[in-house]
């Protein structure tokens, strides 16, 4: 187990956020951290790498705790991607050779800048790697966050709504991309994410929070149209199309269709 979460709590003055959170992401698997609005799933990622502390419970990786440790050496076991991006006047290469501080001691050797090529090539930035970020869509603002992570080279990836503000081509490419990093560099991602439906296609693991708590935690075969209709409120029916799970939202009408059609072939979800 890469990452391991055991009975995380973390109150916010006199509110509860999250509440005897419990997990594990082994290496190789994406989990999807979904849920509402305001439910705590940032929360959560920001207490994994310490930059909240947990008022309760601890956060693991490879068995070292991670609210033990100096922000140097978390930064060397946990990348973070944040949903706002700062973009300003830094070039992309510059901005991903910042993912290397926390390896740098005296200055940047020949190792810190092979490894940030690595990552510009394994990304397909080259064309980018001399244009300011201010000058970039937001596409390629993500990659840029996702490699300056990567060149920390860290046991935990942390993307919070990696593909919001997205168009569909982008979220395919980013999400496949994330994919394809955590497998072949073997290492652990956590995503937070609002879409049912690219997390389905993209995710091993889930993890649905309600109320600050867990309310279900599933590999993909156990999210049911039950679970997402007990998270968020919201009949929907899962339908299988070329082989991949969709979720698609009921209406008044639709539900009243669906159930008499379930009741006429005793069908159950």
């Amino acid at each position: 187990m890469i990452l391991s979460v055991d009975g995380l709590e973390f109150h916010y003055k006199s509110l509860s956020v999250l509440k005897g959170v419990n997990f594990g992401v082994e290496e190789g698997e994406v989990l999807a951290i979904m849920g509402p609005n305001g439910v705590g799933k940032t929360t959560l990622l920001k207490c994994i790498n310490a930059i909240h502390r947990p008022s309760g419970g601890c956060v693991m990786v490879d068995a070292a705790d991670i609210c033990r440790m100096k922000p140097e050496a978390i930064a060397r076991r946990v990348g973070y991607v944040a949903q706002k991006q700062e973009t300003g006047r830094m070039t992309a290469f510059d901005a991903i050779l910042m993912g290397r501080k926390p390896h740098i001691r005296w200055r940047i050797s020949e190792h810190d800048l092979r490894i940030v090529d690595s990552a510009v090539k394994r990304l397909r930035l080259e064309e980018l790697s001399l244009r300011h970020l201010d000058e970039m869509s937001g596409g390629e603002v993500q990659k840029v966050c996702i490699a300056r992570a990567l060149v920390q080279e860290p046991r935990v990836l942390l993307l919070d709504e990696p593909t919001s503000s997205l168009d569909l081509r982008n979220q395919v490419e980013i999400l496949s991309l994330v994919r394809a990093v955590v497998r072949s560099h073997k290492v652990a991602a956590v995503v937070t994410m609002h879409d049912l439906n690219q997390a389905l296609r993209f995710a091993d693991k889930f993890l649905f929070l309600k109320g600050g708590c867990i309310h279900a935690a599933t590999h993909r075969s156990g999210v049911t149209a039950e679970v997402i209709e007990e998270v968020y409120n919201v009949p929907v029916h899962i339908e299988h199309v070329a082989g991949r799970p969709v979720v698609v939202p009921l209406g008044a009408t639709e539900t009243e269709s669906l159930e008499k059609y379930r009741h006429e072939h005793h069908l159950t979800q």
